[in-house]
């Protein structure tokens, strides 16, 4: 079940971070793989500094931190 919760988690933020960021849809669905992987980039930053999220919205939160810091690096130094 955490698997699941974890990607669930990182949908809603790639989404999120893609709104944030104002890109368009066209790549979407590389902003979701992203934010899959942002919200672990997340929650390993949170853990690291002492944050940790109880509930989905919390999660959510650090996700979409994550998420916008892995898509802003992949946008400026990955993508060509």
């Amino acid at each position: 079940m955490g698997i699941i919760y974890a990607v669930i988690v990182g949908l809603i933020s790639g989404w999120g971070a893609n709104s944030i960021l104002g890109k368009d849809s066209s790549n979407l669905v590389m902003n979701l793989v992203l934010g899959v992987i942002g919200s672990f980039v997340g929650s390993l930053l949170g853990g690291l500094i002492g944050i940790h999220a109880s509930n989905i919205i919390g999660s959510c939160v650090i996700g979409v931190i994550g998420a916008v810091l892995v898509i802003w690096v992949y946008n400026k130094y990955i993508k060509k």
